[in-house]
């Protein structure tokens, strides 16, 4: 029996990869290892294929580069027009991909994926990269056939530079293999892609021998040529896996591998995120880049670099992580254990050993003996980036401006002219403790490289000019010898020391801020009673954290609306708003900072959930440089708890609406039974008796004829009360229902109700009490009437005949009270708190009735500002109490035609004998 289980999460994903590329359009890559191996003439050929088999292609863009055959493949292909831009004084073309979406092919040709779009000097393109254009095509269901080499992914860009010397500068992210349907190798052997390179079939005549010296060498092309190979190779890997999972094919189990690797400002760090990259894709595994923010502050330099490596380790699709610790190698183990990492990537140190020395050894020793069950990758950096990437020198961490230095020696030549004045009463051993205090003190309120000079020259000038023999540097004693080096030396370490708690204390308040920051959105998500609120304290906070204003867009099935949220501090002309839109079609990163639609004035970020937009936010920021990486990553964090908290209420939304559903769909079918069966008995009684009457055989007697016409009568009342319930349910239910109030005597009331329902009540005994002297009381006549009728037939309907069935009204305090009493099986307790309820009916009962009648009674004396509750009658039986109020004073009596005979004293009807 075979009991493979596939992984679930395995499972999930490969389905989850294979539904994407079914929603959007087909990306088919045709690869080659360098210029020449036929790429484009390969693509044209597969599109003349389609095109015969009755495709719609269209040539988005194709380099020929004047090659006849290639140019001949052309023929028969629609082409777009390009669009024609003049760029840096030179009139270039660019692929149209407005014209392209507009035209909406089955199939588009892009030539050249790794290319750079150029744009007028006064603009942006909507892309940096071609790229980024061909995905958009992909969005919009347009498949897409495009070339590309293998030196232009990113991943293998430093490889290429390394083994070619050549360094690679248009680059796609290896993620564009992940949305790629087919890969294609245009394999061609290195010595007959050299032949066409002689025959002048790749570059023209005055490239041909450069390029065959340089970049065309045996070597170069059979490295690139592995390459290619081992790229297809592992890309169909990948899809062989994917099916294997979907299908449910037992295979070997994926290596669950999960890779961190270590981030910081040194050009070096990006060939460390390349390695990375490849080393992930081959074992499939999740990826990491971690940056360890320190005391030591960055120079613009180094933020700069430090930023580009970021973003390209999040262009390759690894999860950017920002810690905070002194210690680098105890911060990444610790958040290697938290994230369970199996290897960590690191580089090999930059610093000389004595350097590493004086610190406690190098970060990757320290990594390397405490890794435990952790796997060590040291990578060798390459030699061009070992030229680019200089050591850091020892004052990297002192970064104070000349005018500090200048303050520390104006204050230590202020001390020394006082403890001169102080040395006849303290001696110079005293004023040697002063000093130290005031080195210590500019270490604190001034910086660590102020506390270094500081030291210095007090040491020198207490020398100098405190120490015996005085005015000279020459120390008499062996005592004081060791006196002068100890004090350098504390000087030096405690002023460093000094100055580094003061950083970790600055560290540790800047950590304290973005905590408190998360929390105090978390928490206002937590208790907020609406999305309104939650809205208002994401931008508030969001504002406060980066000195922004802040713009918000929620969606709606499935589109964003138009204008931002009314609690944005952000106002946005109808360009702005259009790079909102873009941002929540693509789901990606747009605006100012970024490479699509940079000429922006804000940036803009998608609010993601699992699988969905939820909306998009807008950032603008007062100052002119971007976010520093630990700022990035933080605004990435309110994105996606903002999203979470949106999702949360629209699954709220989701679910009530569900809930309405159901229960409306509960009483459709409910009221749809109770009217088919109510409509159904008197329409027999109708038809039956009609049809006595009207059939010609048949002679009743006139007794007989007025039994059937009183049947006729009975159904076309009961009928014609449905039909009053329905609409009295409905004016209730959309809050329509007027009342039309006069004074009324309750005792009319009960007597028209009673005559209404005479014939029901004939087979039980009713007795009546209403006092003379009750109140008129401010009502709606029919209305009232009405809830009596209904009480009265729901006492008829579930009393046995004979059962005795009671009315009484009278006055208790500021109401008037009617109690209905029947004296049948009652109400059980469970179904007590469920009577009034729309279509209830309790179970078990006799078949009739549509479970409206008191849901009725209650909404229309509730409409007059009285309740209708249920009592435990004496014994047996049912007890409805009507309270209406009864407070305000009639006018004058006047004499008016009654609606029926009023009842007043104790009347009974039925057989009371």
């Amino acid at each position: 029996m075979n009991t493979y289980r596939p992984d679930p999460d395995a499972l999930l994903a490969a389905v989850q990869k294979e539904e994407t590329r079914r929603q959007r359009g087909r990306l088919k890559i045709f690869l080659g290892m360098a210029a020449g191996v036929g790429k484009t003439y390969a693509m044209l050929e597969a599109a003349q294929k389609q095109k015969a088999d009755g495709v719609d292609v269209v040539v988005g863009l194709v380099e020929t580069h004047g090659r006849p055959e290639t140019e001949a493949l052309l023929d028969g292909l629609e082409l777009i027009p390009r669009r024609r831009i003049v760029h840096r004084g030179a009139l270039l073309e660019e692929m149209d991909t407005d014209a392209i979406l507009a035209r909406r092919p089955q199939l588009a040709l892009v030539d050249e994926l790794a290319h750079t779009n150029a744009a007028p000097a006064d603009e942006s393109p909507r892309h940096r990269k071609r790229y980024q254009d061909v995905l958009e095509l992909l969005e919009a269901g347009i498949d897409v056939y495009t070339t590309v080499n293998v030196q232009h992914f990113e991943s293998r860009a430093d490889v290429v530079r390394q083994i070619t010397g050549i360094a690679v500068h248009e680059t796609v992210p290896d993620s564009i293999l992940d949305a790629a349907n087919e890969l294609e190798l245009i394999d061609l052997a290195p010595e007959a892609l050299r032949s066409r390179l002689a025959e002048g079939k790749v570059y023209t005549p005055e490239r041909v021998e450069v390029a065959a010296h340089n970049f065309f060498r045996i070597g170069n092309l059979t490295a690139l040529r592995e390459m290619a190979l081992r790229l297809t190779a592992e890309h169909v890997d990948h899809q062989l896996r994917d099916y294997m999972t979907v299908k449910h094919i037992a295979g070997p189990w994926k290596s669950g591998e999960r890779l961190m690797v270590a981030v910081g400002p040194s050009p070096f760090s990006e060939q460390l995120i390349r390695w990375t990259r490849r080393m992930a894709y081959t074992l499939e595994a999740p990826w990491l880049a971690v940056h360890v923010e320190t005391t030591q502050p960055l120079s613009p330099a180094q933020k700069e670099t430090l930023a580009r490596n970021v973003a390209l380790a999040r262009q390759l699709g690894g999860e950017v992580v920002v810690t905070a610790g002194e210690e680098i190698a105890e911060a990444l183990l610790h958040l290697a254990h938290q994230r369970n990492v199996s290897q960590i990537v690191v580089g090999k140190p930059l610093r000389s050993p004595w350097y590493d020395l004086l610190r406690g050894g190098s970060p990757v020793d320290r990594l390397i003996r405490t890794s435990g069950d952790i796997d060590i990758y040291v990578v060798t950096r390459q030699p061009s980036a070992t030229r680019t990437a200089a050591p850091r020198p020892m004052t990297d961490g002192i970064r104070s401006q000349w005018e500090d230095y200048l303050w520390a020696a104006a204050i230590v030549a202020v001390t020394t002219v006082i403890n001169l004045l102080l040395l006849p009463w303290f001696g110079y051993r005293a004023n040697g403790l002063i000093q130290l205090l005031i080195v210590q003190l500019i270490a604190v309120y001034i910086g660590r490289g102020p506390a270094i000079l500081a030291a210095t020259i007090s040491a020198l000038s207490w020398n100098f000019l405190f120490m015996p023999p005085q005015f000279t540097f020459f120390i008499h004693t062996p005592e004081d010898t060791l006196l002068f080096l100890l004090y350098f030396a504390l000087a030096i370490v405690t002023g460093n020391l000094t100055a580094r708690l003061r950083a970790q204390e600055r560290q540790a308040r800047h950590n304290a801020d973005r905590t408190m920051a998360l929390y105090t959105l978390a928490h206002g998500a937590a208790v907020a009673n609406a999305l309104e609120d939650v809205l208002r304290t994401a931008v508030a906070q969001v504002g406060q954290s980066f000195d922004a204003e802040v713009a918000l867009f929620l969606s709606d099935a499935g589109k964003m609306l138009g204008p931002p949220h009314p609690c944005s501090t952000l106002t946005l002309d109808e360009k702005e708003q259009a790079v909102a839109n873009w941002v929540f079609a693509h789901g990606r990163p747009a605006g100012r900072f970024t490479e699509s639609l940079p000429l922006a004035r804000a940036t803009y970020l998608p609010l993601l959930t699992t699988g969905r937009v939820v909306g998009v936010m807008g950032i603008r920021t007062r100052g002119e440089q971007p976010l520093r990486v630990d700022q990035e990553v933080l605004l990435e964090t309110f994105a996606s708890h903002i999203a979470l908290v949106i999702e949360r209420e629209l699954l709220n939304e989701a679910a009530q609406q569900a809930a309405t559903l159901r229960e409306s769909e509960r009483l459709y079918t409910t009221l749809l039974n109770s009217i088919s069966h109510e409509l159904r008995t008197p329409l027999s009684t109708i038809r039956g008796a009609a049809g006595i009457l009207l059939d010609p055989e048949s002679t009743p007697t006139a007794e007989a004829r007025s039994t059937l016409l009183d049947d006729i009568q009975g159904a076309a009342d009961r009928l014609n009360r449905l039909v009053e319930n329905l609409l009295d349910m409905s004016r209730l239910d959309a809050g329509r229902l007027q009342l039309k109030r006069e004074w009324c005597d309750v005792s009319e009331v009960i007597g028209v109700a009673v005559k209404r329902l005479e014939v029901d009540l004939a087979d039980h005994p009713l007795t009546i009490r209403c006092p003379p002297d009750l109140p008129l009381v401010w009502m709606d006549f029919a209305l009232i009437e009405q809830v009596l009728v209904n009480l009265l037939d729901n006492a008829c309907r579930y009393t046995e005949p004979g059962a005795a069935i009671e009315v009484m009204a009278q006055q208790e305090g500021a109401s008037l009270v009617i109690r209905v009493t029947d004296h049948g099986p009652g109400v059980p307790p469970h179904a007590q708190a469920a009577i009034f309820d729309k279509f209830y009916r309790i179970a078990g009962s006799s078949a009739g009735g549509t479970g409206l009648g008191l849901s009725i009674c209650r909404g229309i004396v509730e409409a007059h500002g009285g309740a209708l509750t249920l009592e435990s009658a004496p014994g047996r039986g049912a007890r409805f109490v009507t309270r209406l109020p009864a407070e305000s004073t009639p006018p004058p009596v006047q004499e008016a035609t009654p609606h029926a005979e009023p009842l007043a004293g104790s009347v009974a009807i039925g057989d009371t004998g």
